[in-house]
């Protein structure tokens, strides 16, 4: 018995001994966590969170820099210490939530943890902005469509003609958000609804429905002559035609989810005429019979082209069929491609470019019987009429 009293007062000797230097010697900083509320993310209601710890402490909360709680003891590795924010409380808007905690150590160490978050208490409300009931386009033609919020919102798709488009802000912090809806030329002309799902940061979902009429455009014909030795000359100078679409939807689904103009679009060249409107009907003897989806249009051989709006230079180079060839990204998929220069200006592919800037000059390189420019512009890798988007309103 005396051997085991021993053993006992010795252990209760280790354990005085390493408590009382862990408590008069343990300089550590305390490491703690906060667990339910993620930094600079968005909460309504009440919002239930602990404070986590690897330190018994003494812990005191505060928001915007005012008390909310102070001294409140807690245990280390404990996760059911819940608190709880009422956000109803606060504004809408952001909050900072600052964590005072000091361990029960001597020299009472202590660390200091801030939380960022935002307050969305607001109910979700939005309205279509639009000019006429229903919507009507053309084939070919870009379907714009805008909606107004209330705040600023998760995310928002627009459901047509068996497809999802996304929205954005019409520029950085607008409540106006739109969306550019590709329009094939093959599009049987009819009405059809639209639904718009609406997200907010709290996860608050609305939808929106309208109808927008597709209406029948009187496309043109056109029986096109290239030279066989003209096809020949040209394929022994530039890429294959296939490596050209394949480039062109490798950039559309890479383009910047973000709008990289504001304004309207301008015509490429002063137009002197149109050769071949969009749409066209065009039969040619190494094609076949297909759509002409660009505007090809005129003006002095070797005048200067210019880019119709703000973006990146995304390809620069010789095809076969389009010749010397610039593309330029828009953002949001919206591209803008130029074919047949006869020389391109000082531009590099990756350069920001402004609207205005030269990109070439007007020639007839490719499968091209005279001096013009094909302009052509595409949306998700759609073509549509380039000439809508020089107008006031699209």
């Amino acid at each position: 018995m005396k051997y085991i009293s021993s053993i006992g007062c010795l252990v209760l000797s280790a354990v005085v001994i390493w408590y009382g230097h862990a408590y008069f010697f343990d300089k550590t900083v305390p490491t703690i966590s906060v667990v339910g509320i993620v930094d600079n993310s968005y909460y309504c209601g009440d919002i239930k969170y602990c404070v986590q710890s690897d330190k018994n402490g003494l812990v005191s909360l505060f928001i915007d820099g005012q008390p909310l709680i102070n001294d409140f003891k807690v245990k280390a590795h404990k996760e059911d210490q819940i608190f709880t924010l009422p956000t109803k409380t606060l504004s809408n808007g952001s909050h900072l939530l600052k964590i005072d905690f000091t361990d029960t150590t001597y020299h009472a160490n202590k660390v200091v943890h801030e939380r960022a978050f935002h307050v969305d208490n607001a109910p979700l409300q939005a309205v279509l902005i639009k000019t006429g009931s229903p919507y009507k386009v053309f084939q070919g033609r870009t379907l714009h469509i805008q909606f107004q919020v209330n705040k600023e919102i998760k995310s928002a798709y627009i459901n047509l003609l068996s497809r999802r488009y996304e929205c954005f802000p019409e520029a950085k912090h607008s409540h106006i958000y739109e969306c550019f809806v590709p329009i094939e030329c093959e599009e049987q002309p009819n009405e059809y609804l639209l639904s718009i799902d609406i997200e907010d940061k709290v996860a608050n979902k609305m939808r929106l429905e309208d109808k927008f009429q597709v209406v029948m455009y009187p496309f043109k014909k056109e029986i096109l002559t290239v030279a066989a030795d003209k096809v020949q000359e040209e394929k022994s100078l530039g890429r294959d035609g296939k490596d050209l679409e394949v480039e062109i939807e490798k950039l559309s689904s890479q383009s910047p989810r973000e709008k990289l103009w504001r304004g309207v679009f301008c015509a490429p060249i002063e137009i002197q005429r149109v050769s071949c409107d969009y749409g066209t009907v065009r039969t040619t003897q190494h094609k076949g019979r297909y759509a002409h989806k660009a505007v090809d249009v005129i003006n002095a051989p070797k005048s200067v082209v210019w880019a119709t709006q703000d973006g990146i230079v995304v390809l620069k180079d010789r095809f076969a069929p389009s010749g010397n060839t610039v593309i330029i990204d828009h953002g949001l998929g919206i591209l803008s491609l130029f074919y047949h220069l006869d020389s391109f200006a000082d531009i590099e592919v990756g350069q920001k470019i402004a609207q205005g800037n030269p990109l070439g000059t007007i020639g007839k390189t490719g499968f091209a019987t005279g001096y013009h420019l094909h302009w052509e512009m595409r949306i998700n890798n759609v073509p549509v009429d380039p000439l809508q988007w020089i107008k006031v309103t699209l």
